[in-house]
């Protein structure tokens, strides 16, 4: 089933407000990656979904930092879905084009970039530039994977020797 766009008299403010999507439940579902080979491994869901993971010299598999480039833009398209739907269509066309350079010297990525392909031709100059605006709004509001990135998290990783039955610290 495909909806109408339609037309809205709310400020982008509050049009980015009304198109968030309503916060989910933290999920519970463990997520592991299991070593498959030298530097591969295979992550998985307690829900049953898998994911190749490697260098790229292992071919059909995706290297970390494409995953995390890859969850930046899925969270964007996701925090924006209902902003383009409403406004283009249920069935409206999107692909997000996502980019950042290694820096090797500090094995980070210093800039990742999104780009949304979609097809705004229908609109007129000003609905395209507030549509642009709430969809930013939306992306800034609701994309958890971007304002993570963003803010900085702290990382730990504990080791749970198998032989040993306890918990062991990294060194801060």
């Amino acid at each position: 089933m495909t909806t109408q766009p339609s037309e809205t008299s709310l400020s982008p403010a509050d049009e980015a407000e009304h198109d968030v999507p309503a916060p989910s439940p933290a999920p519970a579902d463990a997520l592991w990656v299991e070593r498959t080979g030298t530097r591969t491994y295979t992550g998985r869901s307690a829900r049953g979904a898998q994911v190749s993971i490697g260098p790229a010299s292992e071919g059909a598999v995706f290297t970390p930092g494409e995953l995390l480039k890859i969850a930046l833009a899925a969270c964007a398209g996701m925090s924006t879905d209902r902003t383009f739907a409403r406004r283009l269509g249920d069935d409206y066309a999107v692909t997000i084009h996502v980019e950042g350079a290694k820096l090797l010297e500090e094995e980070r990525y210093p800039k990742i970039t999104g780009t949304y392909d979609i097809d705004l031709t229908s609109l007129d100059d000003d609905a395209r530039d507030r549509l642009v605006t709430v969809a930013a709004r939306a992306i800034d509001k609701a994309c958890t994977v971007g304002r993570t990135v963003k803010a900085g998290a702290e990382v730990e990783y504990l080791f749970q020797p198998e032989s040993a039955g306890r918990e062991v610290e990294t060194p801060a």
